[in-house]
Protein backbone atom coordinates (compact mmCIF):
# COMPACT_ATOMS: atom_id res chain seq x y z
CA UNK A 1 0.00 0.00 0.00
CA UNK A 2 1.10 3.55 -0.60
CA UNK A 3 0.14 6.54 1.06
CA UNK A 4 0.20 10.26 0.13
CA UNK A 5 3.48 12.42 1.25
CA UNK A 6 3.08 15.89 0.97
CA UNK A 7 6.46 17.62 -0.51
CA UNK A 8 8.90 19.46 2.10
CA UNK A 9 11.40 19.57 4.90
CA UNK A 10 10.47 15.38 5.45
CA UNK A 11 11.43 14.64 2.21
CA UNK A 12 14.75 16.85 1.95
CA UNK A 13 15.63 14.88 5.85
CA UNK A 14 14.80 11.33 3.76
CA UNK A 15 16.89 12.44 0.79
CA UNK A 16 19.91 13.76 3.03
CA UNK A 17 19.64 10.60 5.03
CA UNK A 18 19.84 8.35 2.22
CA UNK A 19 23.43 10.56 0.64
CA UNK A 20 24.73 9.50 3.72
CA UNK A 21 24.05 5.40 3.67
CA UNK A 22 21.23 6.12 6.08
CA UNK A 23 16.86 5.70 6.00
CA UNK A 24 14.47 7.60 7.59
CA UNK A 25 10.72 6.37 7.81
CA UNK A 26 7.65 7.92 9.23
CA UNK A 27 6.24 5.95 12.31
CA UNK A 28 3.28 7.08 14.27
CA UNK A 29 -0.31 8.34 14.38
CA UNK A 30 0.19 10.59 10.76
CA UNK A 31 0.68 6.78 9.25
CA UNK A 32 -2.01 4.75 10.82
CA UNK A 33 -4.34 7.74 9.75
CA UNK A 34 -3.17 8.16 6.29
CA UNK A 35 -3.99 4.22 5.84
CA UNK A 36 -7.00 4.77 7.16
CA UNK A 37 -8.53 7.04 4.97
CA UNK A 38 -6.87 5.23 2.08
CA UNK A 39 -8.91 2.16 3.17
CA UNK A 40 -11.96 4.65 3.78
CA UNK A 41 -11.78 5.88 0.60
CA UNK A 42 -11.31 9.42 2.12
CA UNK A 43 -9.17 12.50 1.96
CA UNK A 44 -5.77 12.64 3.71
CA UNK A 45 -6.73 13.67 7.19
CA UNK A 46 -4.65 16.90 8.16
CA UNK A 47 -1.11 16.77 9.50
CA UNK A 48 -0.59 16.68 13.41
CA UNK A 49 2.70 15.04 14.25
CA UNK A 50 5.32 14.26 12.11
CA UNK A 51 7.58 11.60 13.48
CA UNK A 52 10.69 10.15 11.57
CA UNK A 53 13.02 7.50 12.59
CA UNK A 54 16.52 7.48 11.08
CA UNK A 55 17.96 3.67 10.45
CA UNK A 56 21.83 3.66 10.13
CA UNK A 57 22.99 7.32 11.58
CA UNK A 58 24.09 7.50 14.90
CA UNK A 59 22.73 10.59 17.49
CA UNK A 60 25.79 13.57 16.60
CA UNK A 61 25.77 12.41 12.92
CA UNK A 62 22.01 12.73 12.68
CA UNK A 63 21.96 16.11 14.39
CA UNK A 64 24.79 17.44 12.29
CA UNK A 65 22.43 16.39 9.02
CA UNK A 66 19.16 17.74 10.66
CA UNK A 67 20.97 21.41 11.21
CA UNK A 68 21.57 21.94 7.76
CA UNK A 69 17.52 22.57 7.53
CA UNK A 70 16.35 24.60 10.31
CA UNK A 71 16.72 25.05 14.50
CA UNK A 72 17.43 21.52 16.21
CA UNK A 73 16.52 21.20 19.99
CA UNK A 74 17.30 17.99 21.90
CA UNK A 75 13.97 16.82 24.29
CA UNK A 76 13.58 14.12 25.99
CA UNK A 77 14.99 12.79 29.50
CA UNK A 78 15.26 9.16 28.52
CA UNK A 79 16.42 8.91 25.40
CA UNK A 80 17.32 11.80 22.44
CA UNK A 81 14.84 12.81 20.35
CA UNK A 82 15.60 16.04 18.14
CA UNK A 83 12.85 18.60 16.83
CA UNK A 84 13.72 20.13 13.81
CA UNK A 85 11.77 23.51 13.40
CA UNK A 86 12.33 23.76 9.31
CA UNK A 87 13.81 27.18 8.37
CA UNK A 88 11.24 29.53 7.09
CA UNK A 89 8.33 27.75 8.41
CA UNK A 90 7.52 30.12 10.94
CA UNK A 91 7.14 27.42 13.80
CA UNK A 92 4.92 25.59 12.18
CA UNK A 93 5.98 21.95 10.52
CA UNK A 94 7.99 20.78 13.15
CA UNK A 95 9.29 17.45 12.92
CA UNK A 96 10.67 15.09 15.24
CA UNK A 97 13.15 12.89 14.50
CA UNK A 98 15.06 10.10 16.21
CA UNK A 99 16.89 6.94 16.05
CA UNK A 100 15.50 3.58 16.61
CA UNK A 101 15.34 2.60 20.23
CA UNK A 102 14.87 -0.63 22.53
CA UNK A 103 13.15 -0.08 25.51
CA UNK A 104 13.95 -2.85 28.58
CA UNK A 105 12.13 -3.21 31.57
CA UNK A 106 14.24 -1.73 34.55
CA UNK A 107 11.63 -1.13 37.02
CA UNK A 108 7.76 -0.62 38.01
CA UNK A 109 5.02 1.43 36.60
CA UNK A 110 5.15 3.84 33.29
CA UNK A 111 8.35 5.32 33.94
CA UNK A 112 10.35 1.93 34.73
CA UNK A 113 12.33 1.61 31.25
CA UNK A 114 15.89 2.02 30.08
CA UNK A 115 15.94 3.16 26.86
CA UNK A 116 18.98 3.32 24.19
CA UNK A 117 19.17 4.20 20.89
CA UNK A 118 20.50 1.31 18.74
CA UNK A 119 20.72 2.96 14.62
CA UNK A 120 21.28 -0.49 13.48
CA UNK A 121 18.39 -1.95 14.69
CA UNK A 122 15.82 -3.00 11.54
CA UNK A 123 12.58 -1.78 11.25
CA UNK A 124 10.79 -5.03 12.50
CA UNK A 125 12.60 -5.03 15.46
CA UNK A 126 12.36 -1.03 16.47
CA UNK A 127 7.80 -1.11 15.49
CA UNK A 128 7.98 -4.44 17.86
CA UNK A 129 8.21 -1.95 21.27
CA UNK A 130 4.71 -0.29 19.57
CA UNK A 131 1.44 -0.74 21.58
CA UNK A 132 -0.92 -1.85 19.17
CA UNK A 133 -0.33 -3.05 15.29
CA UNK A 134 -2.27 -0.20 14.26
CA UNK A 135 0.61 1.94 15.29
CA UNK A 136 3.15 -0.21 14.02
CA UNK A 137 2.96 0.81 11.16
CA UNK A 138 5.65 2.30 8.55
CA UNK A 139 5.92 4.56 5.87
CA UNK A 140 9.21 5.68 3.18
CA UNK A 141 8.37 8.92 2.31
CA UNK A 142 10.43 8.91 -0.54
CA UNK A 143 7.83 5.89 -1.97
CA UNK A 144 5.34 6.53 0.25
CA UNK A 145 5.11 2.53 0.47
CA UNK A 146 4.08 1.68 3.64
CA UNK A 147 5.74 -1.62 6.14
CA UNK A 148 3.53 -3.37 7.92
CA UNK A 149 5.16 -5.70 9.87
CA UNK A 150 2.58 -7.33 12.42
CA UNK A 151 -0.90 -6.96 10.61
CA UNK A 152 -1.99 -3.33 11.44
CA UNK A 153 -3.66 -3.10 7.94
CA UNK A 154 -5.51 -6.05 8.03
CA UNK A 155 -6.75 -4.43 11.57
CA UNK A 156 -7.42 -1.34 10.42
CA UNK A 157 -9.56 -2.81 7.93
CA UNK A 158 -11.48 -4.73 10.40
CA UNK A 159 -11.74 -1.94 13.21
CA UNK A 160 -9.86 -3.98 15.64
CA UNK A 161 -6.99 -3.19 17.94
CA UNK A 162 -4.98 -5.73 18.98
CA UNK A 163 -1.15 -5.52 20.74
CA UNK A 164 1.70 -6.25 18.99
CA UNK A 165 3.76 -7.95 21.44
CA UNK A 166 2.34 -9.94 24.73
CA UNK A 167 5.56 -10.47 26.14
CA UNK A 168 5.94 -6.59 26.51
CA UNK A 169 2.88 -5.19 26.23
CA UNK A 170 2.09 -5.09 29.75
CA UNK A 171 4.91 -3.77 31.06
CA UNK A 172 3.58 0.24 30.18
CA UNK A 173 0.55 0.38 32.01
CA UNK A 174 -0.62 3.42 30.34
CA UNK A 175 -1.48 1.18 27.23
CA UNK A 176 -4.83 0.18 28.82
CA UNK A 177 -5.96 3.86 28.49
CA UNK A 178 -4.32 4.15 25.35
CA UNK A 179 -6.51 0.89 24.72
CA UNK A 180 -9.65 2.66 25.64
CA UNK A 181 -9.20 6.05 23.76
CA UNK A 182 -8.34 4.33 20.93
CA UNK A 183 -11.55 2.50 20.76
CA UNK A 184 -13.50 5.44 21.03
CA UNK A 185 -11.43 7.38 18.29
CA UNK A 186 -11.82 4.82 16.02
CA UNK A 187 -14.77 2.96 16.84
CA UNK A 188 -12.92 -0.14 16.92
CA UNK A 189 -13.61 -3.08 19.30
CA UNK A 190 -10.48 -4.61 21.14
CA UNK A 191 -9.19 -8.22 20.61
CA UNK A 192 -10.22 -9.92 23.19
CA UNK A 193 -6.77 -11.31 24.12
CA UNK A 194 -5.55 -7.62 24.44
CA UNK A 195 -8.22 -6.94 26.72
CA UNK A 196 -7.65 -9.79 29.00
CA UNK A 197 -4.47 -8.66 29.42
CA UNK A 198 -4.84 -4.88 29.98
CA UNK A 199 -7.62 -6.35 32.57
CA UNK A 200 -4.75 -7.85 34.62
CA UNK A 201 -2.43 -4.36 34.25
CA UNK A 202 -2.14 -2.44 37.71
CA UNK A 203 -2.55 1.36 37.32
CA UNK A 204 -1.50 2.77 40.55
CA UNK A 205 1.56 4.09 39.14
CA UNK A 206 0.17 5.78 36.41
CA UNK A 207 0.12 9.84 37.56
CA UNK A 208 -2.54 11.98 37.14
CA UNK A 209 -1.48 14.36 34.08
CA UNK A 210 -1.01 11.16 32.14
CA UNK A 211 -4.46 9.84 32.66
CA UNK A 212 -5.95 13.03 32.13
CA UNK A 213 -4.08 13.57 29.13
CA UNK A 214 -5.74 10.09 27.34
CA UNK A 215 -8.81 11.24 29.33
CA UNK A 216 -8.71 14.60 26.92
CA UNK A 217 -8.45 12.75 23.74
CA UNK A 218 -11.11 10.67 24.69
CA UNK A 219 -13.14 13.20 25.21
CA UNK A 220 -12.61 15.81 22.65
CA UNK A 221 -11.39 13.53 19.43
CA UNK A 222 -14.19 10.89 19.45
CA UNK A 223 -17.56 10.88 17.90
CA UNK A 224 -18.62 8.57 20.49
CA UNK A 225 -16.56 9.25 23.78
CA UNK A 226 -18.98 6.44 24.94
CA UNK A 227 -17.74 3.93 23.22
CA UNK A 228 -13.99 4.40 25.30
CA UNK A 229 -15.50 4.81 28.55
CA UNK A 230 -17.78 1.73 28.12
CA UNK A 231 -14.16 -0.37 27.29
CA UNK A 232 -12.92 1.46 30.17
CA UNK A 233 -15.40 -0.19 32.64
CA UNK A 234 -15.16 -3.95 30.85
CA UNK A 235 -11.28 -3.59 31.15
CA UNK A 236 -11.54 -2.34 34.52
CA UNK A 237 -10.00 0.76 34.34
CA UNK A 238 -13.03 2.38 35.84
CA UNK A 239 -13.32 0.81 38.94
CA UNK A 240 -9.00 1.54 39.16
CA UNK A 241 -8.33 5.00 38.25
CA UNK A 242 -12.19 6.47 38.08
CA UNK A 243 -14.30 5.42 41.15
CA UNK A 244 -16.80 8.50 41.44
CA UNK A 245 -17.91 6.95 37.49
CA UNK A 246 -18.23 3.52 38.92
CA UNK A 247 -21.09 4.65 40.91
CA UNK A 248 -22.93 5.24 38.00
CA UNK A 249 -23.46 1.72 36.90
CA UNK A 250 -26.52 0.08 37.94
CA UNK A 251 -27.72 3.14 39.42
CA UNK A 252 -31.68 2.99 38.44
CA UNK A 253 -34.04 6.16 37.67
CA UNK A 254 -37.32 6.73 36.95
CA UNK A 255 -38.55 5.00 33.66
CA UNK A 256 -41.32 7.86 32.69
CA UNK A 257 -38.31 10.04 32.54
CA UNK A 258 -35.67 7.61 31.68
CA UNK A 259 -36.59 5.01 29.59
CA UNK A 260 -32.58 4.07 28.24
CA UNK A 261 -32.23 2.29 31.91
CA UNK A 262 -29.71 3.49 34.60
CA UNK A 263 -27.51 6.44 35.23
CA UNK A 264 -24.53 5.27 33.56
CA UNK A 265 -26.10 4.40 30.28
CA UNK A 266 -27.53 7.61 30.68
CA UNK A 267 -24.30 9.24 31.22
CA UNK A 268 -22.87 7.73 28.23
CA UNK A 269 -25.40 8.86 25.75
CA UNK A 270 -25.16 12.15 27.52
CA UNK A 271 -21.62 12.59 26.69
CA UNK A 272 -22.12 11.26 23.29
CA UNK A 273 -24.63 14.56 22.61
CA UNK A 274 -22.31 16.99 24.41
CA UNK A 275 -19.93 15.69 21.78
CA UNK A 276 -22.30 17.23 18.67
CA UNK A 277 -22.36 19.95 20.59
CA UNK A 278 -18.94 21.76 20.81
CA UNK A 279 -16.95 21.74 17.37
CA UNK A 280 -17.20 25.59 17.53
CA UNK A 281 -15.91 25.92 21.05
CA UNK A 282 -12.17 26.62 21.77
CA UNK A 283 -10.73 23.76 23.50
CA UNK A 284 -10.84 25.00 27.66
CA UNK A 285 -14.95 25.62 26.80
CA UNK A 286 -15.31 21.95 24.80
CA UNK A 287 -13.80 20.32 28.20
CA UNK A 288 -16.09 22.29 30.74
CA UNK A 289 -19.16 20.96 28.42
CA UNK A 290 -18.02 17.30 27.76
CA UNK A 291 -16.63 17.32 31.94
CA UNK A 292 -20.01 18.24 32.66
CA UNK A 293 -22.03 16.15 31.18
CA UNK A 294 -19.47 13.10 31.75
CA UNK A 295 -20.14 14.81 35.70
CA UNK A 296 -23.63 16.15 35.52
CA UNK A 297 -25.44 13.05 37.74
CA UNK A 298 -22.45 12.37 40.23
CA UNK A 299 -24.96 12.89 43.12
CA UNK A 300 -27.62 10.46 42.27
CA UNK A 301 -26.71 7.27 43.52
CA UNK A 302 -26.32 9.04 46.98
CA UNK A 303 -29.26 10.48 46.53
CA UNK A 304 -32.03 7.94 44.42
CA UNK A 305 -34.72 6.57 46.65
CA UNK A 306 -37.94 5.25 46.29
CA UNK A 307 -41.06 8.19 47.22
CA UNK A 308 -44.53 7.03 46.67
CA UNK A 309 -43.76 4.22 44.18
CA UNK A 310 -41.64 6.28 41.99
CA UNK A 311 -37.91 6.81 42.29
CA UNK A 312 -36.63 10.49 43.26
CA UNK A 313 -33.14 12.05 42.87
CA UNK A 314 -33.39 15.16 45.01
CA UNK A 315 -30.97 17.85 45.16
CA UNK A 316 -28.72 15.47 42.93
CA UNK A 317 -27.36 18.39 41.62
CA UNK A 318 -25.82 19.58 44.69
CA UNK A 319 -24.87 16.24 45.93
CA UNK A 320 -22.96 15.68 42.54
CA UNK A 321 -20.80 18.50 43.27
CA UNK A 322 -18.63 16.54 45.80
CA UNK A 323 -17.71 13.50 43.48
CA UNK A 324 -17.23 15.36 40.90
CA UNK A 325 -14.69 17.81 42.89
CA UNK A 326 -13.18 14.59 43.76
CA UNK A 327 -12.91 13.52 40.08
CA UNK A 328 -11.17 16.29 39.20
CA UNK A 329 -8.52 16.01 41.55
CA UNK A 330 -7.96 12.71 40.75
CA UNK A 331 -7.57 14.10 36.83
CA UNK A 332 -5.77 17.04 38.20
CA UNK A 333 -8.14 19.13 36.19
CA UNK A 334 -7.76 23.03 37.33
CA UNK A 335 -7.08 25.85 34.81
CA UNK A 336 -6.63 25.40 31.00
CA UNK A 337 -5.16 28.16 28.99
CA UNK A 338 -5.71 30.31 31.94
CA UNK A 339 -9.79 29.48 31.86
CA UNK A 340 -10.97 27.87 35.28
CA UNK A 341 -12.29 24.72 33.39
CA UNK A 342 -12.77 23.35 37.49
CA UNK A 343 -15.07 26.01 38.67
CA UNK A 344 -17.06 26.22 35.37
CA UNK A 345 -17.90 22.23 35.53
CA UNK A 346 -18.48 22.14 39.37
CA UNK A 347 -20.85 25.09 38.71
CA UNK A 348 -22.86 23.41 36.35
CA UNK A 349 -23.22 19.98 37.91
CA UNK A 350 -25.05 22.24 40.48
CA UNK A 351 -27.06 23.52 38.18
CA UNK A 352 -27.84 21.49 35.57
CA UNK A 353 -31.50 21.45 36.31
CA UNK A 354 -31.66 25.33 36.46
CA UNK A 355 -33.11 25.94 32.63
CA UNK A 356 -35.88 23.25 33.41
CA UNK A 357 -36.67 24.75 36.66
CA UNK A 358 -36.74 28.48 35.19
CA UNK A 359 -39.05 26.85 32.39
CA UNK A 360 -41.52 25.64 34.99
CA UNK A 361 -41.18 28.75 36.26
CA UNK A 362 -41.51 30.80 33.20
CA UNK A 363 -44.32 33.03 34.24
CA UNK A 364 -43.15 34.32 37.08
CA UNK A 365 -38.98 33.97 36.43
CA UNK A 366 -37.98 38.18 36.02
CA UNK A 367 -34.71 38.32 34.59
CA UNK A 368 -32.72 39.14 37.04
CA UNK A 369 -32.78 35.36 37.76
CA UNK A 370 -30.70 34.85 34.34
CA UNK A 371 -28.66 37.65 35.34
CA UNK A 372 -27.60 36.51 38.28
CA UNK A 373 -27.40 32.73 37.27
CA UNK A 374 -24.57 34.01 34.79
CA UNK A 375 -22.47 35.36 37.75
CA UNK A 376 -22.22 31.42 38.85
CA UNK A 377 -21.20 29.87 35.50
CA UNK A 378 -21.12 30.69 31.66
CA UNK A 379 -24.79 30.24 30.54
CA UNK A 380 -23.61 28.68 26.91
CA UNK A 381 -22.04 26.35 28.21
CA UNK A 382 -25.27 25.48 30.55
CA UNK A 383 -27.08 25.61 27.63
CA UNK A 384 -24.96 22.83 25.83
CA UNK A 385 -24.73 20.24 29.38
CA UNK A 386 -28.52 20.82 29.33
CA UNK A 387 -30.20 19.97 26.13
CA UNK A 388 -27.10 17.18 25.97
CA UNK A 389 -28.71 15.79 29.04
CA UNK A 390 -31.89 16.11 27.32
CA UNK A 391 -31.20 14.32 24.56
CA UNK A 392 -29.09 11.80 26.35
CA UNK A 393 -32.76 9.96 27.33
CA UNK A 394 -32.94 7.69 24.25
CA UNK A 395 -35.12 3.99 25.15
CA UNK A 396 -37.83 1.80 24.90
CA UNK A 397 -40.96 4.54 24.31
CA UNK A 398 -38.51 7.69 24.74
CA UNK A 399 -40.33 9.73 22.31
CA UNK A 400 -38.56 12.91 20.37
CA UNK A 401 -36.66 14.61 22.99
CA UNK A 402 -37.69 16.94 24.85
CA UNK A 403 -35.93 19.81 24.09
CA UNK A 404 -38.02 22.75 24.65
CA UNK A 405 -37.19 23.51 28.24
CA UNK A 406 -33.94 23.92 27.24
CA UNK A 407 -34.34 25.98 24.04
CA UNK A 408 -36.66 28.34 25.77
CA UNK A 409 -33.84 29.05 28.78
CA UNK A 410 -31.53 29.33 25.60
CA UNK A 411 -33.70 32.38 23.63
CA UNK A 412 -34.26 34.26 27.36
CA UNK A 413 -29.94 34.04 28.15
CA UNK A 414 -29.53 35.43 24.29
CA UNK A 415 -32.24 38.08 24.74
CA UNK A 416 -30.76 39.40 28.16
CA UNK A 417 -27.21 39.04 26.82
CA UNK A 418 -25.93 37.21 28.84
CA UNK A 419 -24.96 34.16 27.24
CA UNK A 420 -21.18 34.92 27.90
CA UNK A 421 -21.38 35.71 30.91
CA UNK A 422 -23.41 38.68 33.70
CA UNK A 423 -23.42 42.42 32.78
CA UNK A 424 -20.58 44.41 34.41
CA UNK A 425 -21.49 46.59 36.68
CA UNK A 426 -22.91 50.32 35.62
CA UNK A 427 -21.38 51.57 39.06
CA UNK A 428 -17.89 51.69 40.18
CA UNK A 429 -16.01 52.60 43.01
CA UNK A 430 -14.59 55.86 41.58
CA UNK A 431 -18.32 57.01 40.87
CA UNK A 432 -19.38 56.59 44.91
CA UNK A 433 -15.48 57.98 45.76
CA UNK A 434 -16.85 61.40 43.19
CA UNK A 435 -19.59 61.67 45.57
CA UNK A 436 -17.81 62.75 48.68
CA UNK A 437 -17.73 59.21 50.41
CA UNK A 438 -14.27 58.75 52.13
CA UNK A 439 -12.42 55.22 50.95
CA UNK A 440 -14.16 52.16 53.22
CA UNK A 441 -16.45 49.41 53.31
CA UNK A 442 -19.17 51.22 52.73
CA UNK A 443 -17.82 51.88 49.15
CA UNK A 444 -18.53 48.41 48.44
CA UNK A 445 -21.46 48.08 49.99
CA UNK A 446 -22.67 50.49 47.77
CA UNK A 447 -21.58 49.22 44.62
CA UNK A 448 -22.79 45.95 45.49
CA UNK A 449 -26.36 46.99 46.08
CA UNK A 450 -26.51 49.43 43.39
CA UNK A 451 -24.84 46.17 41.00
CA UNK A 452 -28.07 44.11 42.62
CA UNK A 453 -30.71 46.47 41.55
CA UNK A 454 -28.56 46.78 38.06
CA UNK A 455 -29.76 42.90 38.05
CA UNK A 456 -33.20 43.51 38.89
CA UNK A 457 -33.39 45.72 36.09
CA UNK A 458 -34.18 48.78 37.82
CA UNK A 459 -31.24 50.74 36.86
CA UNK A 460 -30.20 50.85 33.83
CA UNK A 461 -27.41 53.28 32.92
CA UNK A 462 -24.76 55.21 34.84
CA UNK A 463 -26.80 58.00 35.27
CA UNK A 464 -29.54 56.06 37.24
CA UNK A 465 -27.27 54.15 39.02
CA UNK A 466 -25.31 57.24 40.52
CA UNK A 467 -28.84 58.75 41.41
CA UNK A 468 -29.59 55.09 43.39
CA UNK A 469 -26.70 55.79 45.13
CA UNK A 470 -27.01 59.37 46.02
CA UNK A 471 -30.49 57.84 47.63
CA UNK A 472 -28.62 55.55 49.77
CA UNK A 473 -26.43 57.58 51.01
CA UNK A 474 -28.99 60.69 51.88
CA UNK A 475 -27.66 62.90 49.40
Amino acid sequence: MKIPIEPGPVLDVCRAAAGECGRALLVGGLVRDRVLAVLRGEPPPPVRDLDLEVYGIGAEALRRLLERFGRVDTVGEAFTVYKLSPAGAGGAGEIDVSIPRRDSKSGPGHRGFTVEGDPSMDPEEAARRRDFTINALLCDPLTGEVQDPFGGIGDLRAGVLRMVDPATFGEDPLRVLRAFQFAARFEFRIEPATAALCRGIGLGDLPAERVWGEMEKLLLRARRPSIGLQAALDLGAVDKLLPELRTLVGCPQEVDWHPEGDVWTHTLQVVDAAAELVSDLPRPKKLVVMLGALCHDLGKPATTREIDGRLRSYDHEEQGVGPAASLLDRLNVHSVEGYDVRRQVLAIVARHLSPSHLYEERERVKDGAFRRLARQCDLDLLYRVARADTLGRRGPGAGGPRTGAVEWFRGRVESLGVAKGPPPPLLMGRHVLGLGIPPGPRVGDITDRVYEMQLDGEVRTLEEAVAAARRMLGL
